[in-house]
């Protein structure tokens, strides 16, 4: 039996200091080392052995702030490990003290496409691992043939598509020895909720842009244009999940979805929840009334969705603990979660699974406020998410 512990980290805008990255902002030295101290102490009381961080700008500035993670950690253990000499040393309290650190670890970067000069950033991902890589891991972003989503218009004929040749941010795909096993670990941040307008052809801006001139319906269809982005984006994660799900693999998604896990992008994402039974249905090529799908047949496809299928480490823990409330983004009033890890069911020993399962599940958000001071200097530095973590027993299920 062993354990392994699996994060999920937005760390907001992770940049070198006197670096512009978004119109207007960056960091002054003072700025950036309250920030990179902050980050370095979750990241330290996260002790996690696979981190999937989002909004990082700079590689460089990630190894810094997980260097001085290490100092932190290493001068912590000065203090509260006992040495060799000390008799009670193995109790498990000081396990859970000691922090072990990442002076060893594999870390994998994968730039944004869409970045750009400075005032006009655009950040990417990267994946933490103890464990180290299988192979060398792979980025997302560039479709090699773009995504034409076809409708059909609701009176008959074509009703156009939606294409997407890129996606906003890039997926980090990465192999990972884990209890035995090889798991694909995704790590992802799908395009947010803020709206998506155009500027015309000759403009400075687009006009919903202009908040003294309020376009009510322009913003609309904004917001409109970023749901179907994000949900495009959604799909071609599955699709990459069903390939790992085929082929075997155990499954790890993480990342910033920008949405609840009961949202339609994050459903994509799962997969379909089967009904507890199919042979009610009426069949797909039924010729009369009473033409329903075999019990057989009913067994078949409970196992077809269910092999394909991801779960909420969210959700599983709340059905655990009976603990009714778990938030990472406030804003507004508005406590939701829109950071999710999944599990493929080879982590969830009631859907067959025997690699391990979750004992726990942990986010670390008491530093959230719920946006009313936007300009307020913690709010700017701090991140704006809740860190979550998933802790696995591997070899082990009950």
């Amino acid at each position: 039996m062993s354990r392994a512990t699996i994060a999920s980290f937005n760390v907001k805008n992770l940049i070198g200091a006197e670096s512009e990255y978004y119109r207007f902002q960056q960091y002054t030295q003072e700025e950036y080392a309250w920030k990179a101290a902050w980050l370095a102490d979750q990241i330290v009381t996260m002790d996690a052995d696979v981190i999937g961080f989002q909004e990082i700008f700079e590689e460089t500035a990630l190894r810094a702030v997980i260097a001085e993670a290490d100092d932190m950690g290493e001068e912590s253990n000065e203090v509260a490990v006992p040495d060799r000499s000390k008799r009670y040393r193995k109790k498990a309290i000081f396990r859970k003290l000691s922090y072990a650190g990442y002076r060893d670890a594999a870390l994998a970067f994968a730039p944004n496409v869409n970045d750009g000069r400075a005032g006009n950033r655009r950040p990417g991902v990267a994946i933490l691992s103890r464990f180290g890589f299988e192979g060398t891991p792979e980025t997302i972003q560039e479709l090699p043939t773009p995504l034409d989503i076809p409708f059909q218009d609701m009176g008959g004929g074509d009703g156009g598509h939606y294409r997407i040749s890129r996606l906003s941010r890039p997926i980090l795909k990465a192999r990972v020895p884990m209890g035995g096993a090889v798991v694909t670990v995704f790590n992802t941040h799908l395009k947010s909720k803020l709206g998506e307008f155009v500027k015309p052809n000759g403009a400075e801006f687009a006009p919903e842009a202009d908040l003294a001139n309020y376009d009510a319906v322009g913003r609309a269809l904004g917001a409109a244009r970023a749901a179907l982005r994000r949900m495009a984006e959604a799909w071609v994660l599955r699709r990459e999940i069903v390939a790992e799900l085929k082929a075997g693999n155990p499954v790890i998604v993480m990342g910033d979805f920008n949405d609840s896990e009961n949202a339609v992008s994050s459903e994509i994402i799962a997969g379909e929840k089967p009904f507890k039974n199919y042979s009610w249905m009426l069949r797909h090529d039924a010729k009369a009334s009473n033409d329903r799908y075999s019990k057989e047949e009913n067994e078949t496809i409970q196992e077809a969705i269910a092999a394909m299928r991801l779960h909420s480490a969210e959700k599983l823990f709340v059905r655990k603990s009976l603990r009714d409330m778990v938030y990472t983004s406030a804003f507004g009033g508005v406590y939701e979660s829109i950071d999710q890890i999944y599990l493929s069911r080879h982590f969830v020993p009631e859907a067959g699974g025997t690699l391990g399962e979750m004992e726990y599940f942990s986010v670390l958000n008491d530093h959230l406020t719920d946006g009313s001071h936007a300009e307020a200097p913690y709010n700017k530095l701090a991140s704006d998410h809740g860190q979550i973590m998933v802790h696995l027993v591997l070899g082990e299920t009950r």
